[in-house]
């Protein structure tokens, strides 16, 4: 069924060949043998994070601390006090670098098992990135320019500082600027979550349908050196909705968001670094790591035709953490964040306003690839305008194992 015997003794030497490279033959190859800057690595990490909830959190984020799913009013997720386990923060990646006549292309694929969306509360395959980028430009979905991921503490709490942005984006993006001087411009997916949730549960407004007819517009230059960077992030976004009723209203309107984003991370000594940001803009809570809706109902009574119109919410973010290493071994970092919603008059009593974030941990790596950490987080959530404010104190032991293996390239 294999041929004659020479085609089967190329059949088994190629078999052979396909199974010695699947076993890392890779790394025994002689650097004559590699393609000078082709290769490939395989990476991730398993996670199992195990907490306790003394208070309470929607049940679809048990995980997590997002303050803006902490109760509205008493008991609205049952009696206080859960334990919880997950491994939803496992992740795997692949990284590509293939040498072109016109450049380097640079490729990244990862994935985790966070789900969001219809799957919030899952274990379940989750998009991270898939990015491709040759030479000034890049497509594909990865962080949003308006975005400083480095911003992001040493915590092991997945979902992170409640008052950054952090979003990531399908996109076009233009790099006139890498290195020591950064600059980046791209027009982004509009009408995204950063939750994966449907961007109409984030518009107030019944009986409409909403309309990106624009990409969204961000930029960010950043200046970077042995002292840490800072960087200045906008955006710039257009949203419609149209009243599809034939009713005697018409709700139909327009608005444009913006944003300002102000971050910074300090080397202050050799084993501290401070991480901060502010921002502050209006309609842009989807790019925001955790905030409800980007568009409120204000009312306008005067006009019997139009009587609510749709208003950009605006919000303001801060974020200080301070990560600090004992030892080799040793680190903790420690910080606080605070995020801020100027609601509108036609906004229900119940809904989110502001919230306090913060935390603080002691992480152990005893060997390369290997931490252990236990963190102490709270949340505090406040809402609009009955009275109503609410905490939630976790007690969160997570264990990491990252592998990482490079094929391919010379030494």
């Amino acid at each position: 069924m294999f041929g004659t015997d020479r085609q089967r003794a190329m059949t088994l030497a190629a078999l052979a060949a396909v199974l010695t490279l699947g076993a890392g033959s890779a790394r025994a190859q002689t650097d004559a043998d590699r393609p000078a800057g082709l290769r490939v690595e395989i990476y991730g990490f398993a996670q199992a994070d195990f907490g306790y909830d003394f208070k309470q959190m929607d049940a679809n984020w048990f995980d997590v601390l997002r303050t803006t799913k902490i109760e509205s009013y008493p008991n609205q997720y049952g009696a206080d006090g859960r334990t919880w386990a997950s491994v939803r923060q496992s992740r795997f990646g692949v990284k590509g670098w293939i040498p072109t006549s016109l450049g380097e292309v640079k490729t990244i694929f990862e994935w985790e098992l966070f789900g969001v969306g219809v799957d919030a509360g899952q274990t379940t395959i989750r998009l991270r990135h898939a990015w491709g980028e040759l030479n000034a430009f890049g497509a594909g979905q990865t962080w949003s320019p308006f975005m400083d991921p480095d911003i992001f503490p040493n915590s092991i709490e997945y979902w992170g500082p409640t008052g950054m942005p952090l979003f990531r984006n399908v996109q076009l993006r233009y790099m006139p600027l890498r290195g020591d001087d950064e600059l980046f411009i791209a027009l982004e997916r509009p009408g995204a979550s950063a939750d994966g949730g449907s961007y109409s549960d984030r518009v107030e407004l019944q009986n409409v349908k909403i309309r990106t007819p624009l990409p969204d517009l961000s930029a960010h230059y950043k200046k970077s050196g042995a002292w840490g960077h800072v960087q200045l992030a906008g955006i710039l976004r257009e949203i419609k909705w149209d009243d599809v009723n034939t009713d005697a209203y018409d709700l139909s309107g327009s608005t444009t968001g913006w944003g300002l984003h102000l971050s910074t991370i300090l080397n202050a000594t050799k084993n501290d670094v401070v991480r901060a940001s502010v921002i502050y803009g209006e309609g842009v809570e989807n790019y925001m790591n955790d905030a409800p809706i980007d568009i409120g109902v204000q009312n306008n009574f005067s006009d019997p035709k139009k009587p609510v119109v749709g208003k950009a919410l605006p919000v303001l973010g801060i974020v200080l953490f301070l990560d600090h290493n004992w030892s080799q071994k040793l680190a903790t970092s420690i910080g606080y964040s605070y995020e801020h919603i100027s609601n509108t008059d036609g906004q229900k009593p119940s809904d989110f306003q502001w919230s306090n974030y913060a935390l603080t941990n002691l992480l152990y790596t005893p060997v390369a690839g290997v931490m252990a950490g236990v963190e102490f987080q709270w949340g505090q959530r406040h809402n609009f305008s009955d009275g109503w404010s609410a905490d939630d104190y976790r007690i969160q032991c997570s264990f990491k194992y990252n592998f990482s293996y490079m094929l391919g390239g010379k030494k």
